[in-house]
C-alpha cells in the first residue's frame, strides 16, 4: 500500500503528517511508526499525526511519538497539524480540533505563524529544586546555569526514569535559562523520543507558566528560546495559581511532501 504523507515542522519539533480520514493507516503497527519516524531508515520525525474526521470539531489529532506508541498533547505538532489542515482545504484561518486532551482553538495569522489554545493549568507541584505541571503532557522544569553545555540528555534521562517522582509513564524534562525578565532559554529532553529535541511545545508552555508562578517573571506573555527557534506563551495567572487562556505560538511550516509503501 502507498501512503502520503506532509512533513512539517514547528522550530525544528518534526512530523509526518498523515491524512488518515479514510481510517487506512494501521494505527496499531508500532514497528511501522517507529520505522517511519527513524532518521536513517524511514521519513524521520520525532513523530507521526494523523488528521482524522471528528463529530465535535473540523478534525482530530492523533498523535504518535518517535517509539511507535500513542501520546499525550504534543503542543508543536497541534500547531503543525493546524497548518497541514489548512493546507488540504479543511479549515481556513481558524480553527477548532479535538486532540488526546480535548479541543483546542487555533488561529493562523499572515505569517501563517498558527497560535494554539492550550488546556487550563490547574495543579503545579514546587520543590525547592524544581517544578511539575501538565500542559497537555507532563512536565518537570528545572533551572539551571550555563545550559550551552548542560547534559541535557544524561540529566533528561534520569528524571524522565525516576519512578519514585513520576511513576512508570514517567516525563518530559526541561531545562531553563533565565535571559532576561521576558526571555528564558529552554532545551528539553522528551520521552518517547528518549533524547534531547530542537523543540518542545508542551514544554515552553510549562516552562511559560512556571517561571511566572515561581516568580522569575510578572510578565503574561513570554519569548522561550528553544534550539530551533523562538516560541511564545502568553495566559491569564489568577490569584489560586490557576492558569487560563494559555496560547502556544510559533512557526509551522511545510517542509516536504511524498510516499512510501507500507
Amino acid at each position: 500500500m502507498k501512503l502520503y504523507f506532509s512533513k512539517y515542522q514547528g522550530t525544528g519539533n518534526d512530523f509526518v503528517i498523515v491524512d488518515n480520514r479514510q481510517l487506512i493507516f494501521p494505527k496499531d503497527q508500532v514497528t511501522l511508526i517507529e520505522k517511519i519516524c527513524d532518521r536513517r531508515f524511514g521519513v524521520g520525525a520525532d513523530g507521526l499525526i494523523l488528521l482524522e474526521n471528528d463529530s465535535l470539531s473540523d478534525f482530530k489529532m492523533v498523535y504518535f511519538n518517535a517509539d511507535g506508541h500513542e501520546s499525550s498533547m504534543c503542543g508543536n505538532g497541534g500547531r503543525c497539524i493546524v497548518s497541514f489542515a489548512n493546507q488540504l482545504g479543511i479549515v481556513g484561518k481558524e480553527t477548532t480540533f479535538n486532540a488526546i486532551d480535548g479541543l483546542h482553538h487555533a488561529t493562523l495569522d499572515e505569517k501563517d505563524e498558527v497560535a494554539l489554545k492550550m488546556i487550563d493549568v490547574n495543579d503545579i507541584v514546587q520543590s525547592d529544586d524544581y517544578l511539575f505541571l501538565n500542559t497537555g503532557s507532563p512536565h518537570h522544569v528545572e533551572m539551571v546555569q550555563d545550559l550551552s553545555n548542560f547534559d541535557v540528555y544524561e540529566a533528561g534521562k534520569r528524571i524522565r526514569y525516576n519512578s519514585d517522582l513520576y511513576g512508570q509513564a514517567g516525563t518530559n524534562a526541561n531545562f531553563v535559562e533565565k535571559i532576561d525578565n521576558e526571555n528564558f532559554r529552554l532545551r528539553t529532553y522528551e520521552r518517547g523520543v528518549e533524547d534531547e529535541t530542537l523543540s518542545c511545545g508542551t514544554g515552553a508552555t510549562a516552562v511559560a507558566i512556571a517561571m511566572h508562578y515561581s516568580r522569575q517573571t510578572i510578565h503574561t506573555s513570554i519569548k522561550v528560546q528553544v534550539e530551533g527557534g523562538i516560541l511564545e506563551v502568553s495566559f491569564q495567572p489568577n490569584t489560586a495559581g490557576h492558569y487560563r487562556e494559555i496560547f502556544l505560538k510559533g512557526p509551522a511550516t511545510f517542509v516536504f511532501k511524498g510516499e512510501i509503501i507500507v
